[in-house]
């Protein structure tokens, strides 16, 4: 009788990629004491989680901290609060909206989803976005001195050299609306 070593080959590769996984990864996140941020002679440094441990067991990203934040919370492994206390009941809305006054730049899918999967609406409307067509002034010179999307991305979400995340629509008339059929707005 011939055994077949394939599949517990197989099996021992993919074991072994999950472990090396965390240990790879880790090279991305520099430790608390080399990462220019924390004081490495503050005693206190030594009770926080490096972010290799924290981060790498997390979905991966190729772009700024290196963690797919959206994909976690798809995946169940973080579970954000809606707001500071907690005390706002989530309302997920699934509307996109295609900014397309972007100039020779392809226009921007904003898709609420994503982002209020993450937070309530009321992190946003009105103290960043006002909730309304065509009343925010929104161009990039802002967004890179940290207002309107540049609150978030560029601080605690993927950075903004990652254009094509934003600016992802190549033709608005092939769009396909969003999974719960409320058509795309678009501004």
């Amino acid at each position: 009788m011939i055994v077949s070593t394939q599949p517990t080959y197989r099996f021992l590769s993919t074991l072994g990629l999950l472990i090396a996984a965390p240990l790879l990864l880790a090279e991305n996140w520099k430790s608390l004491e080399d990462d220019e941020l924390h004081d490495p002679s503050n005693p206190a440094v030594n009770v926080l989680q490096q972010p290799a441990e924290a981060l790498s067991v997390l979905a991966p990203d190729g772009a700024g901290n290196k963690v797919d934040w959206v994909e976690a919370v798809r995946l169940g492994q973080i579970a954000p609060r809606s707001s500071l206390d907690n005390s706002v009941v989530p309302e997920t809305l699934d509307t996109d909206i295609v900014m397309s006054n972007t100039l020779s730049v392809a226009p921007v899918l904003f898709p609420h989803k994503e982002h209020s999967d993450w937070m309530s609406c009321a992190m946003c409307h009105d103290s960043i976005f006002v909730a309304q067509t065509d009343a925010n002034a929104i161009n990039m010179s802002k967004i890179l001195e940290g207002e309107y999307c540049g609150v978030c991305h560029g601080a605690v979400s993927f950075p903004l050299t990652e254009c094509d995340r934003c600016h992802s629509v190549i033709n608005y008339t092939q769009m396909a609306p969003p999974s719960s059929g409320v058509p795309v707005e678009q501004r």
